[in-house]
């Protein structure tokens, strides 16, 4: 174990070693299910529980990785449905969305705890990243008291990733995969069916050979982003595309020739 890694991990255990008995929300997505490991590797199955919200703007597939990640490790798994696209705060999707999207998910596992989990507490996979970036469901968070091991620890995004493949974690290099939400610009009303167009899709995009992909809606017309030097393949693939997600239900379709960029609604919060 090289010198960088050892000091992680010594971080990492007095961290968990001082909150013995966990909640940890899941995503699906490489930080939670890091964090989901950890606390069952130094706490064991039973004092270490993964919870996941099955809603509607939780990608199938992300459900299916987080199922998949938590049998392969011998974590124990609880689902729930925080049903936050029955808050007509978050279906409003105002730019603090992600506020009562993570108060909802909140409310619903410390229901869970009420039920069957006393003196458990609650952690997430928020890591020191994050911090600097615009993440109004860590406001959530705060006022929840929801413990972040990653944050705490000065755990950076980079260090999510050695540690993950250091433990051969197969979500390791999975990139980075929001929820649904997260593709509408603010302002514009998040409904189900809006949801299910945007996860197929992204899932027919998949399927032509792009791993990282993202379908933003905007009053009915499809943005299509992957990365950068995939963008000329989309562009070969164009008339497909277009067609196929007519079919889906988008009125139109076009290439975002800038390619793929994390959070690129956030640019309008600015405005």
């Amino acid at each position: 174990m090289n010198t960088q890694i050892n000091k992680l991990l010594t971080k990492l255990e007095t961290w968990y070693k001082a909150h013995p008995k966990l909640l940890i929300a899941l995503s699906g997505g490489v930080d939670s299910c890091l964090a989901a490991y950890l606390g069952q590797y130094y706490l064991g199955a039973e004092n270490a529980i993964a919870v996941i919200s099955n809603s509607e703007s939780l990608k199938q597939k992300d459900l299916i990785d987080a199922r998949k990640f938590a049998d392969s490790y011998h974590i124990k798994l609880e689902e729930i449905n925080a049903g936050e696209i029955n808050d007509p705060n978050y279906a409003a999707n105002p730019v603090d969305r992600c506020y009562f999207c993570k108060t909802n998910l909140y409310d619903a596992i410390h229901h869970l705890i009420k039920e069957s989990y006393i003196s458990f507490e609650i952690a997430n996979g928020n890591n020191f990243t994050d911090l600097g970036d615009y993440r109004p469901g860590i406001n959530a968070a705060n006022e929840n008291q929801i413990l972040s091991p990653f944050a705490d620890c000065e755990i950076t995004k980079e260090d999510i990733r050695l540690l993950s493949k250091h433990f051969n974690l197969f979500v390791w290099d999975k990139p980075a995969s929001p929820c649904l939400s997260s593709r509408f610009p603010y302002g514009e009303a998040i409904t189900i069916p809006k949801l299910n167009m945007i996860e197929q899709a992204e899932d027919y995009i998949n399927s032509l050979g792009f791993k990282d992909v993202r379908v933003r809606y905007n009053k009915g017309t499809a943005s299509i982003e992957v990365p950068n030097n995939e963008v000329g393949k989309l562009i070969e693939n164009e008339t497909a595309v277009n067609a196929q997600l007519k079919a889906y239900g988008f009125t139109n379709s076009k290439i975002d020739t800038e390619g793929l960029v994390s959070g690129k609604l956030n640019r309008a919060i600015g405005k």
